[in-house]
């Protein structure tokens, strides 16, 4: 836990750098981060102390769950070659399945209802287990869409950003042998900007976690920002 400044990233490319002096494999460690502009920093700052390594796996959280869920789409229902839906495709998705259902716009905005399904997924909340709280009108119009948007997702062989992050969560949770599998391909696992973890993140840091528990945090309790994508300091 360290203040603005006080070289929390430089913690973590140090750590890299000392892991793999110490003879540890680049491919069993993987740094997350946020961010792009924060992924590419790590890595700039890694390859100045280390130069070029091969199979060094320095990304964000999403990017790293597209690669994994790509190589393990079929536990899910998923092909391997599925699109990856921006948030204009998602929108253009979730239209066409309030029109189907004759659900008027007027009432709740396309981008209203995206936010509550996107809130429900980094929460670790599936279609399938989603409820309307004390019959509150957003999430009971959330409750009938959620699921039918999901099935649209699927039938065009789609996930939307949100979903990298649920799927991954998902198959750590429900096939025991990929997350021991996948533990050990990545034994030291280190997480920049750990403030902004949602649910879902943290779901999957602490299932890579389980068997190699080698898991290194930097964060800022007050520098939390993502609290509209779900983080949660707790």
């Amino acid at each position: 836990l360290a203040g603005p400044g006080s070289g929390k990233t430089r913690v973590v490319t140090h750590r890299i750098a000392h892991l793999i002096h110490e003879g540890i494999a680049p491919r069993q460690i993987v740094a997350l981060t946020f961010t792009n502009k924060a992924a590419d920093e790590m890595r700039e700052r890694a390859t100045a102390l280390l130069g070029p390594v091969d199979g060094l796996h320095l990304s964000t959280f999403h990017r790293f769950c597209a690669r994994m869920l790509r190589q393990h789409a079929a536990f899910l229902g998923l092909a391997e070659n599925f699109t990856i839906y921006d948030t204009d495709d998602s929108l253009r998705m979730l239209r066409h399945v309030l029109d189907k259902q004759g659900i008027s716009s007027n009432t709740f905005s396309p981008r209203q209802i995206a936010a509550e399904i996107s809130r429900a997924k980094n929460d670790l909340i599936r279609a399938s287990h989603y409820r309307s709280p004390h019959g509150m009108p957003l999430a009971t119009a959330v409750a009938e869409v959620y699921p039918l948007y999901q099935q649209q997702l699927l039938a065009a062989a789609a996930v939307d950003f949100d979903d990298l992050l649920l799927h991954v969560a998902t198959l750590l949770s429900e096939h025991p042998e990929v997350r021991a599998e996948l533990d050990a391909r990545y034994k030291y696992v280190l997480v920049d900007e750990y403030q902004d973890t949602n649910m879902a993140q943290y779901a999957i840091l602490r299932a890579l976690s389980h068997d190699h528990p080698n898991l290194a945090a930097t964060g800022d309790p007050d520098q939390s920002i993502f609290g509209w994508r779900g983080a949660n300091v707790g």
